[in-house]
């Protein structure tokens, strides 16, 4: 038998303090021993329609993202954030190379000239993550058998990601994040219908 036969998976479900689910959240798997596989895989964050779109972004570190200007208008993306800070002054179009996201954390991104728009990324060290839809669940697939640690994170939550530890066979496993803050939403431009906005 293959080893992709015997793969597992984690099923979770994020709930927030009034039972509702949360959307936006990530949810990653440590194996508890051996070192998580290498797979980064390239991601994009789109300017559109004046938001960075997805709002919530998961890579493993390594991964390379690109962020294309899909509006009439210039943008000026920008981070602070420890686990990577970068500066991309106004353009239109695709920037000339990617941004590499080598360092596990929260990245938070901006733009300097429109200020509701906002994205995060989740740099993580292992290829098993998910992001939870508006049902509040997340699928974390190919998991070889054994211990995991469980992680969620999302944007309204204070302090270090909650978590909890669990075994994956070779079906699916059930984990449960309970008394998230609500999920938290990206902010929408305060003059959608003001062309000095355009």
């Amino acid at each position: 038998m293959c080893a992709t036969a015997r793969a597992g998976e984690i099923v979770a479900d994020v709930k927030d303090t009034r039972g509702g689910p949360v959307a936006d959240a990530v949810v990653y798997a440590t194996p508890l021993s051996g070192k998580p596989p290498q797979r980064p895989q390239p991601a994009v964050i789109a300017h559109q329609n004046l938001q960075f779109v997805p709002f919530v972004t998961a890579v493993q570190a390594g991964t390379l993202i690109n962020l294309p200007n899909r509006d009439k208008v210039k943008h000026h993306a920008y981070s602070v954030s420890p686990a990577k800070n970068f500066d991309l002054p106004l353009y239109a179009g695709t920037p000339d190379a990617p941004l590499l996201f080598d360092k596990p954390g929260i990245v938070t991104i901006g733009c300097n000239i429109h200020d509701w728009m906002k994205a995060y990324v989740c740099v993580v060290e292992t290829p098993f993550f998910a992001v939870t839809g508006a049902d509040g669940r997340a699928q974390l697939r190919g998991l070889a058998p054994g211990a995991y640690r469980v992680e969620v994170w999302q944007p309204g939550l204070k302090g270090q990601p909650l978590q909890q530890q669990t075994t994956v066979g070779g079906a699916s496993t059930r984990v449960t994040f309970l008394d998230l803050t609500p999920g938290s939403r990206p902010r929408r431009n305060p003059a959608a219908d003001d062309a000095t906005y355009r």
